[in-house]
């Protein structure tokens, strides 16, 4: 071949094998690029990550699959089918609620079950304000998808113009309250209020600080649940023998120490097994470990605005085996408190609450198939960010404690008790995911502009590009998912107008890379 004229054949290193990088991967593998993915752990999967149990592996990171459509179009977009590698259950029931004092309450996939269980539990006005609740997440939902989710680089100005010419988005939206504000006037019955409020947790905000847009968080769960034969770690699993199938290098328990530039680009990564020469590179990390050095200093300057802008919340997360009593458990669990306020006051305030809400995964549940004896369990309590709350070492004790008390009180015990060897805070997912902050869903959702925020999977420096939860679209396993096709789709872009750049073969010609 003419050394002037560019390969279609690119060399291209993720770095980490979450879900957005996998995503990035197989598609760059299936466009015919040469794909090398290099991670520090044992497995892929990055927070979809298991811990051993007595019962087997116990999922001790995302447990809630939504929006099936972004797996669908995954396999779809390479020639292959999700059901030949990953097998999913359709939930019915989506999540059963339980309130101090006794009170619980199912929601279902089906709106109108949904609306009937909300009569039951507080009256046909409630079953009547969420159905108009569920009306105006529909319509919010279906107005941003386009011009913010799915946008590889969403803009200011074009959202202005969606709502110029819908305007009857403007009330929906509620632009000037939180969404505990919204929810406070949208439902007469605080619990309700308290129980939609917590759909902001799902991109690591507090309802307190949250725009009210995030309503919408609420549409993709209606949307549909589905739970993964041997748990979220399976999708990883699946996407991972996916990419393998379309020739995908892996490299497990290897660390990249540098993103390695010159010129202004991208050239490479040094790893603590030798270097990987590369055209592209994906990062699939949390960029603020670009900013803080973490990777060299080639890169540092990429995702300024990391360094600077609040975090998005941590957590408190256990996963163990044991036999429950009490409470009768559906697969999703969430065992409110009893003041939801004084819990977001002190969590916005870099406290861990007295009475903490918490979310209970009863992973052997929602199948076909009763639940054996010793079950699997992942349990999770909200929590600040390393730069609110640094670590203590008493923190382990007291939120063991709180949650063990929190669960007796709604009737919930185990035998055995998880012990604190269970427990993963915010220090050890800062150590498991450099750079973090001990965040979990990267930048801080507080703010209408916190959107516009996040870094996009095209970033300053040539050669580099960005997926994961804390790039564009954000967190959640489908928004992962997505960035991944985002930068996938970015390189490729890239790639045709770089080699349409490039003047045909001529004596004296210069290639312009």
């Amino acid at each position: 071949m003419d050394g002037s004229q560019q390969s279609d054949l690119q060399r291209c290193v993720v770095i980490g094998a979450g879900i957005g990088g996998l995503s990035a991967a197989a598609r760059l593998a299936h466009a015919g690029h040469a794909v090398t993915v290099i991670e520090r752990q044992a497995t892929p999967g990055g927070k979809m990550r298991t811990l051993p149990s007595g019962a087997g592996p116990v999922d001790t990171g995302p447990t809630v699959l939504t929006l099936r459509r972004e797996l669908d179009q995954l396999f779809a977009s390479t020639g292959h089918r999700l059901s030949d590698f990953v097998d999913l259950i359709p939930q019915e029931l989506l999540a059963r609620h339980f309130w101090p004092g006794g009170a619980r309450l199912d929601l279902f996939a089906d709106i109108d079950a949904s609306a009937d269980a909300i009569a039951a539990f507080s009256g046909t006005r409630s079953a009547r304000e969420y159905l108009r609740f569920r009306k105006d997440c529909g319509a919010l939902f279906a107005a941003f998808d386009a011009p913010m989710m799915q946008a590889p680089a969403p803009t200011q100005a074009a959202l202005t113009r969606k709502v110029a010419l819908r305007p009857w988005l403007v009330p929906k939206m509620a632009p000037w309250f939180t969404l505990a504000q919204k929810l406070a006037r949208r439902f007469s019955d605080p619990r309700l209020a308290q129980l939609f409020g917590r759909y902001a947790t799902y991109v690591g905000g507090s309802p307190a600080q949250a725009p009210a847009l995030l309503a919408l968080v609420a549409e993709a769960e209606a949307q549909g649940v589905w739970l993964p034969v041997g748990g979220m770690s399976a999708v990883a699993d699946g996407v991972t023998r996916l990419c393998q199938s379309l020739g995908v290098t892996f490299r497990f328990e290897s660390q990249v120490t540098e993103i390695c530039v010159a010129d202004g680009r991208a050239l490479g990564v040094e790893t603590d097994h030798g270097f990987h020469p590369a055209d592209t590179i994906v990062f699939n990390g949390d960029p603020r470990a670009l900013g803080l050095g973490l990777l060299g200093p080639g890169p540092r300057e990429v995702a300024p605005q990391t360094q600077d802008d609040a975090r998005s919340l941590s957590a408190q997360v256990w996963a163990f085996a044991a036999e429950a009593h009490g409470a009768d458990l559906a697969h999703h669990n969430v065992f409110f408190s009893a003041d939801s306020m004084a819990e977001w006051e002190a969590l916005d305030a870099g406290q861990m609450p007295d009475d903490p809400t918490l979310y209970v995964c009863a992973q052997d549940r929602g199948f076909a198939a009763f639940p054996p004896r010793l079950e699997r369990f992942e349990i999770i309590m909200n929590a600040p960010p390393l730069s609110q709350r640094p670590a203590q070492a008493s923190e382990a004790d007291l939120c063991h404690r709180q949650m063990l008390m929190t669960l007796h009180r709604h009737g919930l015990t185990f035998t055995p008790e998880p012990d604190k060897l269970t427990l993963t805070g915010p220090a050890g997912w800062d150590s498991l995911f450099p750079g973090s902050d001990g965040s979990l869903y990267g930048q801080s959702p507080h703010g209408m502009m916190a959107a516009f925020r996040r870094p996009t999977a095209r970033t300053a420096l040539r050669g580099l590009y960005l997926a994961g939860g804390g790039a564009h679209p954000g967190a959640g396993v489908p928004m992962a998912m997505l960035s991944g096709r985002h930068a996938a789709e970015a390189i490729m872009q890239d790639h045709v107008l770089t080699s349409m750049s490039r003047p045909m073969a001529m004596p004296g010609g210069m290639s312009t890379d």
